[in-house]
């Protein structure tokens, strides 16, 4: 890490760290420990207000959207698995979003597909503990971290436990071949120990206070999401966690009601950008900078989901029109189709279990809204296990 891009304005502390290499023996150097969060708004631009404005309207209107919507939650997954799959391809684990859409959560078939779809995992027990009313804390990061890496090459035995070693981040430009990783790196967080705990647990708990009079919650959700990667408190998945947590924030502090924001395509596009912009804080405290392509960052995150959300809608009422206009008339054909919606593949004994229909009734109604071209089969040719999805409403995701 580059000591002397730390400036008197660094919103923390360089802290010694020390160590010995197998072949070079031993070494020091500092690690960043950042500040606990201020308690109000560091100083903005004028521009950067404008930002933060207009990503609060971007996500009324999602919220607006979600809330007048029969069913919110029925969109609630599709648009989990299209973050899992650009917020691990920012980690840089990638599956393509058709697989990840269609995958048997069950026998995700590739390692890489088991760690996209274990991040759905996570964030479906993280909203369900938010609303259970379970506060955020140590322990919840760490059961949601253990979920993450559950049954990947990322698992050891430290997995679910805040770490216990340095680690570092990235390479910074420059860096001589022969450095050490820990000099070479572009960032290097706290190291384990009493330190690293007591900053995590102000986090949480500045994230649990209602500031909202000191504070635009967009303003907030940014902070928070800094703090955290600076922390690194986690061998891995860090970045995914700490993306997960901006939506958690959003909750939390009532801007959204339903978890359907995708934030993680829009940094994955601009990764460079989004790892310069957090090292900024650090090095320099520069929030305005940061905290303004953040907020555009939400905004354009939130309309986007938005159009995604209106355009599955449509396809759900072109759907159940086509289902009407048949011969059709049972209302667990209707069911189907929202399940379709919700559900982007699917097997004969899913619908069964989660309609709450005979084997036989889901097999039946399952094969007539083939023939009628609302659903297809994943695998024509397939015997074993049959997934069957909804073409147009796969087509709507994938764009």
């Amino acid at each position: 890490m580059d000591i002397a891009s730390f400036s008197e304005a660094s919103p923390g502390v360089l802290v010694p760290i020390s160590g010995v290499d197998p072949r070079r023996g031993g070494w020091e150097h500092r690690a960043f420990l950042p500040d606990p969060l201020p308690e109000h708004t560091p100083p903005l631009d004028p521009k950067t207000y404008l930002a933060v404005a207009n990503a609060r309207a971007a996500l009324a209107a999602l919220d607006s959207t979600a809330r007048q919507l029969p069913h919110p939650q029925l969109l609630r997954r599709p648009t989990l698995q299209t973050e899992a799959q650009s917020t691990s391809a920012l980690e840089g684990t990638y599956a393509p979003l058709a697989d990840v859409l269609t995958a048997d959560e069950e026998n995700p078939g590739t390692s890489n597909l088991r760690e996209v779809l274990n991040y759905v995992k996570m964030a479906d027990a993280a909203f369900d503990s938010l609303q259970d009313g379970r506060p955020l804390t140590l322990s919840t990061l760490s059961a949601l971290q253990r979920i993450l890496v559950a049954g990947t090459a990322s698992e050891t035995p430290a997995s679910g436990a805040i770490r216990n070693m340095q680690v570092v981040i990235g390479r910074r430009e420059g860096a001589a071949v022969n450095d050490l990783p820990v000099t070479a790196a572009r960032f290097v967080p706290p190291p384990p120990g009493d330190d690293l705990q007591a900053r995590l647990q102000d986090l949480l708990r500045w994230m649990s206070e209602d500031r909202s009079e000191e504070m635009d919650p967009v303003v907030s959700a940014a902070m928070a999401h800094y703090q955290f990667e600076a922390l690194h408190p986690f061998n891995d998945g860090n970045g995914r966690i700490g993306r997960l947590l901006i939506v958690i924030h959003l909750l939390m502090s009532g801007i959204l009601a339903e978890p359907t924001l995708s934030v993680s395509p829009w940094f994955e596009v601009r990764r460079s950008d989004y790892y310069d912009r957090l090292l900024a804080v650090s090095t320099s405290g520069q929030w305005d900078g940061y905290i303004s392509f953040f907020a555009q960052g939400l905004r354009e995150s939130a309309l986007k989901t938005r159009d995604q959300m209106l355009a599955l809608v449509h396809v759900q009422g072109q759907l159940k029109e086509l289902v009407r206009a048949s011969k059709l008339r049972a209302d667990t054909a209707q069911a189907l189709v929202d399940y379709a919606v919700g559900h982007i593949s699917f097997t004969v004994r899913t619908v069964e279990r989660d309609l709450h229909i005979s084997y036989g009734r889901a097999n039946g109604l399952i094969g007539q809204l083939v023939q009628l071209g609302v659903l297809a089969p994943l695998d024509p040719e397939g015997t074993y296990r049959r997934r069957f999805y909804a073409p147009e409403v796969l087509r709507t995701l994938i764009g």
